[in-house]
C-alpha cells in the first residue's frame, strides 16, 4: 500500500537570467515525496539537485531565477504561486531544511539556545520556559545527553558532526512534516556520517517525517533511502526503488555512479627510495589560560608524540575521525602551527627551528593541497595569476615567456586546457578547481605534497579521476604524498602505509594491506566497518 504523497513536484524547470542568455539549470523534473519515506535525489555536482530542492521553498535568487514550467503541490496549494509572506508559515514549520555546511549555516555570534529558540519564536506560541525545555529535548534527541550544559555553547566550540546535529535540531524544532537534507554528511568522517544518517532515520520513524535526501554519493543512500531519483545536467534520468536501482540500473549514468568507486592500489615504489620526510615525537599542545594575569593553568593536547617517515614515491595515508589531529599534524609539519614540539626533517634538513628566509626556501619542496578548492583559490585572481604566484615568490623564472611555459606545462600535467588559464575559479567545476590547486603546487616541483582531504568535497566519479591523476603524477615525478582523509575507500586505493589517529594519538600504523586485512585496534576496526558498510 502506497503512503500518502505529501509533496508533488510536477514538470519543474528552473532557469537563471544571464546577460548572454537564459541558463536552464533544471529541466522538467517530476517526483513525489511520501509520508514517512525517504527519497534520495542523486547526481554529480552541477546536476541540479540543490537548485531543485531550494525551489521547493522558493529560496532561489528571484527574480534572476525563474520557472519556465512546473508546480510544487503541498497541502493542496502550489508553493511556487505563493508570496514570501505566505511561505513564512511553511518554511521551518511544515518543511524544514538541513544545509550542506553547518559552519556557514549557523550564526557564529549566537549560542545554540538562541539559534534554536529563533525557530520556536517564529513558529510556536510556547512560553520561554517551554521553549527552553523544548530546546533541551531537541538537543538530547540529536545526541547531546548534556542538553542543558550545551545551551550556551557556540558553533566554533563543536565538531563538524556536532554542528550538523544542531542543524537537525533546528530543522525539527517546529515539528515539520518534510525534512530536506542537502548533502548532510559530505564533509564528515565515516563514523560520524553513519551516525548522522542513522539519527535522521531514527527521528524520521519517531516523527513520521518525509525526507528528501540530496547527495552525490549513491552508496550513502543504499541503506538509508526507500527510493532514488538520479539527476544529470538538470534532467531526471532514472527513478525507482533503492533496491531496483542497485539491482538493475537502467540508465548508463546510473550505472557509472554505482561503479564509481575508488579503485586499484598504490603505485609501485622506486628501487632504493630516499627518505624525504621524518617526523619525530611531534606534539601540539594549546595552552588554557585563566585568571587576571592569564596564567597557563592547563593545555589541550591536539597532537601527542607522532612519529613516522615518508620515502620517495610513497603515500602515507593518515586516517581518523573529525578532531583526531590529522590536520593539526599537517600544519605542524608545514611549520604553520606554533605550539609544536618535536623534530621535522625534510630532505635531510632539520627545519624544526628554521625561520624567515631559511624556511621559505624549503617551502617549495613541501607543498599542500587543501580540502575545499573553491575556498583555497583566490576568486579575484585568474588561474594564470594563481599559479604564477609561487613562481614569483621562489624566483623560478625571470621572463614572461618562461613563466607562461611553466604555467602551461603544469596545467597540461593535470589535464586542464591551458587556453583556460585566463579564466577565474568560479568558471570551473569542483574537480577542475582541485586540479588547478594541484597545478599550483606542482609548478614548484615539490618533493612532498600534503593532500588534506583533497577529494572529500567532490562527487564519486570526479574523486576517481582526481585519484587516478594523483597516482599518475606520483609515478612520473616520484612525488611523496601525505594523504589525509576520513574516507578509507579512497585511502585504500592510493596509500602504501597508513597511520590511524584518535584524539591526537597514533593508535595504529602499518602497511595498507596489514591495516585493511588485519586491523589490531578496535577503533581501526570500527572505522573500516563504517567505511565498507554500503
Amino acid at each position: 500500500m502506497m503512503s500518502k504523497p505529501l509533496l508533488s513536484v510536477e514538470d519543474l524547470s528552473v532557469s537563471f537570467k544571464d546577460e548572454e542568455g537564459d541558463i536552464q539549470a533544471v529541466k522538467n523534473i517530476s517526483y513525489i515525496l511520501e509520508e514517512g519515506k525517504t527519497l534520495a535525489l542523486v547526481g554529480e555536482s552541477g546536476s541540479g539537485k540543490s537548485v531543485s530542492s531550494l525551489a521547493i521553498l522558493k529560496l532561489l535568487p528571484y527574480p534572476k531565477a525563474f520557472h519556465p514550467s512546473g508546480k510544487i503541490h503541498f497541502k493542496g496549494q502550489d508553493l511556487l504561486s505563493l508570496t514570501d509572506k505566505q511561505l513564512e508559515s511553511i518554511r521551518g514549520s511544515d518543511i524544514a531544511m538541513i544545509f550542506q555546511e553547518p559552519l556557514t549555516a549557523l550564526n557564529p555570534l549566537h549560542s545554540l539556545e538562541r539559534q534554536i529558540k529563533e525557530v520556536l519564536d517564529l513558529h510556536t506560541t510556547l512560553t520561554n520556559t517551554e521553549k527552553t525545555d523544548r530546546i533541551v529535548e531537541l538537543l538530547k534527541d540529536v545526541g547531546f545527553p548534556d542538553g542543558v550544559e550545551r545551551l550556551k555553547s557556540y558553533p566554533h566550540e563543536l565538531s563538524g558532526g556536532q554542528r550538523q546535529r544542531v542543524m537537525i535540531a533546528m530543522a525539527l524544532a517546529a515539528h515539520p512534516k518534510i525534512l530536506i537534507a542537502d548533502e548532510p554528511t559530505t564533509a564528515l568522517d565515516v563514523t560520524t556520517q553513519l551516525q548522522i544518517l542513522e539519527l535522521i532515520k531514527t527521528l524520521q520513524k519517531k516523527h513520521n517525517l518525509a525526507v528528501l535526501l540530496i547527495t552525490h554519493d549513491l552508496n550513502v543512500v543504499k541503506n538509508h533511502a526507500d527510493s532514488v531519483a538520479v539527476m544529470r545536467h538538470g534532467e531526471l534520468v532514472e527513478k525507482n526503488t533503492t533496491v531496483e536501482i542497485f539491482r538493475n540500473p537502467q540508465h548508463p549514468y546510473t550505472q557509472e555512479l554505482i561503479n564509481a568507486e575508488p579503485r586499484g592500489q598504490a603505485v609501485p615504489l622506486p628501487k632504493n627510495p630516499e627518505t624525504r620526510l621524518i617526523a619525530e615525537n611531534l606534539s601540539v599542545h594549546f595552552p588554557i589560560k585563566a585568571g587576571f594575569f592569564k596564567r597557563t593553568v592547563s593545555s589541550i593536547r591536539a597532537l601527542e608524540s607522532a612519529s613516522f617517515n615518508l620515502k620517495e614515491g610513497e603515500t602515507l595515508g593518515i586516517v581518523g575521525e573529525s578532531g583526531s589531529g590529522k590536520s593539526t599534524l599537517a600544519l605542524a609539519i608545514l611549520r604553520l602551527q606554533r605550539a609544536t614540539s618535536g623534530k621535522i626533517i625534510v630532505q635531510g634538513t632539520d627545519i624544526t627551528h628554521l625561520k624567515g628566509k631559511a624556511i621559505r626556501s624549503l617551502r617549495k619542496d613541501l607543498q599542500i593541497v587543501f580540502q575545499d578548492p573553491f575556498g583555497s583559490l583566490n576568486p579575484r585572481l585568474s588561474i594564470n595569476q594563481i599559479i604564477v604566484e609561487g613562481i614569483d615568490v621562489h624566483r623560478l623564472a625571470t621572463t614572461k615567456d618562461e613563466k607562461e611555459r611553466l604555467i602551461i606545462k603544469a596545467m597540461e600535467e593535470v589535464h586542464l586546457d591551458p587556453e583556460t588559464r585566463h579564466r577565474y575559479p568560479h568558471e570551473f567545476s569542483g574537480g577542475q578547481r582541485q586540479r588547478i590547486a594541484i597545478a599550483r603546487s606542482l609548478v614548484l616541483n615539490p618533493k612532498v605534497l600534503i593532500l588534506d582531504e583533497p577529494t572529500s568535497a567532490l562527487d564519486r566519479a570526479v574523486q576517481v579521476s582526481v585519484l587516478d591523476l594523483l597516482k599518475d603524477l606520483q609515478e612520473k615525478r616520484g612525488l611523496s604524498y601525505l594523504f589525509i582523509s576520513h574516507d578509507l575507500k579512497v585511502v585504500k586505493s592510493i596509500a602504501h602505509k597508513i597511520i590511524v589517529m584518535k584524539e591526537g594519538y597514533i593508535v595504529e600504523e602499518g602497511s595498507a594491506q596489514e591495516i585493511f586485512e588485519n586491523p589490531k585496534n578496535s577503533y581501526t576496526k570500527t572505522l573500516i566497518k563504517a567505511a565498507f558498510m554500503s
